[in-house]
């Protein structure tokens, strides 16, 4: 059986990763149509290596008789127009904040908590977690299934991909100019990007934290338990792509940084590069362009009882956003809408 797919958004960062791995995984597409804007009406996106898709305008574009919308749009566009098309039959995945914490949608990272889209009915959308959360969480489920995660200390080292196509311009252009004694140009972030690291994404907040790291805490507690604390660090840093964090967990029982080890490396989605020598880990360099969340230095915390630290780094626009998008997909044609 074939779905008719629209996506949201694509042709931004997401959304042309979207068609590309749709592509790559041999969605059972029965027709793709990419929405964007109307200044990107007539332009083309490319999906998998063949074929050529025209963008049409999402304002004008009629949901009736698709199946499913990808969305990646950014969170005012998808309050206005993801509604619509759930309205009109099509079931939503919507990548950005707007409906993560609407307790009518299903916060889903499909190898954590694929039980929650029993209930994408209530409003036809369901909702992708931020980025900087799925990768954690990946890594903390098979943990919290074995010892019960208390509290999660967590910086974030996250690349400027995360803030779209147009900061991945400011870090080129601020780093040439720097090279050829050019003034520094700041048009998107807050301060100066190259050869720096910026502890501020998104909005602060009335009690000093940002919304980013608002998001992660509010958001791990939806997915895996509202019992867990969460405290967060979110700092984006001058690298293009690849999301990176250090954590440190505490847990209501005992646990080894060896059993900890053969849990993940056990877990779907998940790879564990643990050496601990030169170059056994992974970075942002290494991650991007894959599918799977790696884990590193994992090692155990002695400053608290029961504690671990670990280093998780992934492509924050694959499992960070469009692929964890398509399983959600996948997963619902297998379990609901075959």
């Amino acid at each position: 059986m074939g779905y008719k797919v629209a996506v949201v958004g694509a042709t931004g960062n997401v959304g042309r990763e979207m068609l590309s791995i749709l592509a790559d995984r041999e969605f059972p597409v029965e027709d793709v149509a990419a929405l964007a804007s109307e200044k990107s009406i007539g332009s083309e996106v490319s999906f998998g290596e063949d074929d050529v898709l025209k963008v049409q305008d999402l304002a004008r574009f009629d949901f009736k008789g698709f199946d499913l919308a990808l969305f990646s749009p950014g969170a005012k566009v998808s309050a206005q127009f993801a509604p619509r098309a759930a309205a009109a039959g099509c079931v939503v995945i919507d990548n950005t904040s707007h409906f993560r914490m609407d307790p009518d949608v299903p916060l889903v990272v499909p190898e954590v908590n694929p039980e929650a889209l029993a209930g994408f009915r209530r409003r036809n959308i369901v909702a992708n977690p931020n980025c900087s959360t799925i990768q954690m969480v990946l890594a903390l489920k098979p943990l919290h299934d074995r010892a019960r995660v208390r509290r999660v200390v967590v910086s974030t080292y996250q690349s400027v991909s995360g803030a779209g196509r147009e900061a991945m311009d400011e870090l080129f252009g601020q780093t040439r100019g720097i090279y050829v004694n050019d003034p520094i140009v700041k048009e998107h972030f807050t301060k100066q990007i190259a050869f720096n690291v910026i502890p501020h994404i998104d909005a602060f907040m009335e009690d000093g934290s940002t919304k980013e790291e608002w998001k992660m805490m509010v958001e791990t507690k939806k997915i895996l338990g509202p019992s867990i604390k969460v405290a967060a660090t979110c700092v984006r840093v001058p690298v293009f792509l690849g999301h990176a964090e250090s954590v440190n967990v505490e847990f209501d029982e005992p646990i080894s940084a060896e059993e900890a080890r053969e849990l993940l490396r056990e877990s779907p989605g998940i790879a564990v590069v643990d050496h601990r020598a030169d170059e056994g880990y992974v970075t942002p360099v290494e991650a991007a362009g894959d599918d799977l969340v790696f884990v590193s230095r994992i090692r155990e915390d002695i400053t608290v009882e029961n504690g671990l630290q670990m280093w998780i780094v992934a492509d924050n626009l694959r499992k960070g956003a469009a692929l964890n998008a398509v399983q959600i997909a996948e997963a619902l044609i297998r379990d609901h809408l075959g």
